[in-house]
Parts: structure tokens; sequence; C-alpha cells
């Protein structure tokens, strides 16, 4: 590998408490030559709130693809380069596998710090095993989303979904479908957050809490495997 080249770094980011930036995130982030972000304006506040002061540039789903080989240039010019997400790990159901891919196409060294990820805390708080876990993500908005749904059925093993606040009612009237009322799930949003909260119970009953609070904030959905 030429020595001259730079390191492509995923950094993560807090989801909401920013206690949860570790100190060598910022490091690596001051000592970057330059940012990646999914939204600059998002990420804006974070950094000034950290004192990081550096060119930020624009790395999201819309423009991953060319946007990955004018960086793979830069990395082959010698340029350090972080790559950070709205909240939580790149790549983790944010932008970040393409470029890591492309990276490693041309034998660019990429490193991936640990840190905050929404998955694990809303896992844990589960109460379902957590020594083997199926990670899903959002799924498909509409193509392959019953046969999603369908495929999980049979899951043994904990599922961990994301969801957003307006589709969350559809998506536990449809787990209700497809694999009964009665399972039992997790419900976390606002992790980290003042107004962080999970709720546990049977499909049903989560169902029936959300008709009667507010659903804001971004969920985390566990959900116990099949018997």
């Amino acid at each position: 590998m030429n020595n001259t080249t730079g390191k492509l770094f995923l950094v993560p980011t807090p989801i909401g408490n920013l206690e949860d930036m570790t100190y060598r995130a910022v490091r690596v982030l001051k000592e970057a030559d330059l940012i990646l972000a999914e939204d600059t304006r998002t990420s804006a506040p974070m950094l000034k709130h950290f004192g990081i002061e550096k060119r930020v540039f624009a790395h999201h789903q819309h423009n991953e693809h060319q946007s990955s080989s004018e960086i793979v240039k830069f990395l082959l010019e010698g340029k350090n380069i972080a790559l950070i997400s709205d909240a939580g790990t790149p790549a983790i159901s944010d932008p970040g596998f393409y470029l890591v891919r492309e990276a490693l196409k041309f034998n660019l060294p990429v490193e991936c710090l640990p840190g905050a990820t929404a998955f694990v805390p809303a896992l844990v708080n589960s109460g379902f095993p957590t020594d083997k876990f199926c990670f899903e993500g959002f799924l498909p908005l509409k193509k392959g989303r019953q046969t999603r749904y369908k495929l999980l059925a049979e899951e043994e093993r904990t599922i961990i979904l994301y969801e957003s606040p307006h589709r969350l009612l559809k998506t536990l009237d449809e787990m209700a479908t497809y694999w009964g009322e009665d399972r039992l799930i997790s419900v976390s949003r606002e992790l980290t957050k003042v107004f962080e909260e999970t709720v546990r119970g049977t499909v049903a009953e989560v169902k029936a809490y959300y008709e009667t609070h507010p659903v804001k904030g971004e969920f985390v959905i566990c959900v116990a495997g099949k018997e």
C-alpha cells in the first residue's frame, strides 16, 4: 500500500445526548483534513459544540455514488477523511457502505470508531435474548414489505427494526396481522434524550398505548423471536 494515501474514518456521533461523544471521536474529527456529513445543517451545531472547525461536505443517499468517486481521489492524494451521519454510526441504516466498498477497491485504509448506535441500548433494554439477534433496520416501504414480514415470521432470534413516527401505528397493525397481536415487543423512542421511553408488552398492548400517547421521535422496535 502507498504510505502517502489517506485514511477513511467512520465516526459515530451521539443519537441525542452530546455527552455520549467519545474523546477519540472528537480528536479524529479535529485532525481530519475534511469531514463528510449526511446533512451539514444537522451536524453543524454538534461540531460547533465540540470546537471542531473543518470543511464539511454533504455525503448522503442522493449523491453518495457520485460523491464516493471524488472522495476516493482525495484519499489517494493523502487526505484523511472522516464520515459522520446525522446520528449514530455511519453505514448502519445511513450512508457509508458504498463509500467503504469503493475505498477498499483501491486498498485504501478504513477505520470505524466504536460509538453510539440506537439499536444496542434498545436491544439491551428490551429484556429479549441478546446472544443472537436479527437487525433489519427499516423495512421496505412498499415493494417487498409483505415478503419480509412473512419471512421474519419464522425468525427465532430477536428481531430489531427502525421505524419513523408517522408509520409506527401502521407497522404495529402489520405486525399483528403477520406475527399475531400476542407477540411480545419492546418499543424505544428518543433514546438518550430527555423524553426517552421504552414501552413493553404484546403488539396489541403497545399499539393501544400509542393510540392514546404522543407518537414522536425515532423508534426502535425489538420483537421476540418465534417460540
